[in-house]
């Protein structure tokens, strides 16, 4: 089984991540052509080779149309409490109260100021919505995995801010990572974990860094208390780097994508990339280090996941699919609608979604704020499913995604994208089903 093995030893961030991934063998022309599917403008990639400590890897740098170029990790954005050197710019969403405040280095004992640069137009001027994000990301033409995976991450920051922020979710609004910048960082993400293929990502404990973060609120700890939420419940250990090494960008890149290395787990490496940090620190290496490697295929196994319900008789049908759609959005596992008779007789449904720990919070609040439901029941289970690949196959109606299914490394079940089936349904005029016994067929021999 072909894996990804993030080895975060000092921290990871979006550009970081997108250096890894070309210099583990993503074509860089394929990323920007992919990019460009986003239809937005004003922005470009720096991709240079670079060296720190000695270790030769690839830098990325996402330069804007004002001319200047985003730095992540120590050029601007938050200060950083430390002794005269500052460390990561802070990549972070902001509710909209205090978001576009922030300024360049300050010493711990100045007061943020307000952008007077040129490249700082873009941070103070866009807030940009979840919704907002979700119009350019879904309008766009890139497929359907690389554009749910990229709301997925963006979903977790918003969750995160959020709850920080003690906001709903459709009032929050993001500004550093609603910039165009990070949008090419997580959609690129998106993009270059779709081409590698990969079946698993694994990744190590993560470092965060050390220091303080200074917002309009004042001095905060790193790692920063979106970070914390984003974070939350993978290993991790601070003060390794005296800035903040890891950002909510990458913080949420990598808590979507990864799980923690299996305590024993052997890999063969079979390729390693290092993305180049801006910042050439002293203590050790600013890389984040990416093996893809080969590993046995691991058996079946349950995990644990839940299934939050409730009971509606007072709801307009109406809003079901509004709902389901925004449940989706996410990160649920799946949503479906029962009916059933309640008390006094009355016809009502239960709507019952499947999730995992990560978008519980999330869930509960769409169920709460959007539905007309005053109590949710919340269980938890465990959830087996079969390992699942996709292949492309070529066929007479061109590219078509197959989702093949194994038990115990035996194949039991290979099924064609529906959604791609039913395009082609209405391309030719032919039924669906036939579309779809065609291409199957086709896969099985």
């Amino acid at each position: 089984m072909k894996i990804l093995y993030y080895d975060c030893f000092s921290g990871i961030s979006g550009d970081m991540n997108l250096g890894a991934m070309i210099d583990l063998g993503v074509s860089r022309d394929y990323l920007i052509n992919s990019l460009k599917k986003l239809n937005i403008e004003g922005w470009s990639l720096e991709i240079t080779g670079d060296q720190r400590h000695g270790i030769t890897g690839t830098r990325v740098t996402v330069v804007t149309e004002e001319g200047e170029a985003k730095v992540h990790d120590h050029e601007h954005g938050h200060s950083h409490e430390q002794e005269g050197d500052h460390g990561h710019s802070h990549d972070q969403v902001h509710e909209n109260d205090h978001s576009h405040d922030h300024g360049h280095q300050h010493s711990v004992d100045e007061p943020p100021h307000r952008h007077a640069h040129p490249h700082s137009h873009e941070r103070q001027q866009v807030h940009r919505s979840l919704s907002d994000i979700e119009k350019i990301i879904m309008g766009s033409t890139l497929s359907e995995k690389v554009k749910g995976l990229a709301m997925k991450i963006f979903t977790r920051i918003g969750v995160a801010e959020a709850a920080v922020h003690d906001k709903p979710l459709d009032e929050i609004h993001f500004h550093e990572v609603g910039a165009i910048d990070s949008i090419i960082d997580i959609v690129g993400a998106a993009i270059c974990l779709d081409a590698l293929g990969a079946e698993k990502v694994y990744v190590s404990d993560i470092e965060l860094g050390s220091g303080m973060v200074r917002c309009e609120h004042g001095l905060l700890p790193v790692p920063a208390p979106a970070t914390a939420r984003i974070i939350a419940g993978f290993p991790v250990h601070t003060g390794g780097v005296a800035f903040e090494a890891t950002t909510p960008t990458g913080a949420a890149i990598i808590t979507t994508i990864a799980e923690p290395l299996p305590a024993g787990m052997k890999y063969v490496i079979r390729g390693t990339g290092y993305g180049i940090g801006q910042k050439n620190n002293p203590a050790r290496p600013n890389i984040l280090r990416v093996f893809l490697a080969d590993t046995e295929q691991p058996k079946e196994q349950g995990h644990e996941a839940y299934l939050i319900e409730c009971n509606v008789d007072d709801m307009n049908p109406e809003l079901s699919e509004y709902i389901s759609a925004r449940l989706f959005t996410a990160g649920a596992g799946d949503v479906w609608f029962s009916p059933v008779i309640m008390k006094k007789g009355r016809p009502a449904f239960t709507l019952s979604v499947i999730c995992e720990e990560g978008q519980k919070d999330a869930v509960r609040e769409i169920l709460f704020t959007e539905s007309t439901t005053i109590g949710l029941r919340v269980i938890p289970f465990v959830k087996e499913t079969l390992h699942r690949e996709f292949e492309e196959v070529e066929t007479r109606f061109g590219k078509v995604v197959l989702k093949k299914s194994y038990f115990n490394g035996r194949l039991v079940s290979v099924k064609p994208e529906a959604d791609r089936c039913a395009a082609i349904a209405a391309e030719t005029g032919l039924p669906m089903k036939q579309v779809i016994q065609e291409i199957t067929a086709l896969a099985q021999k």
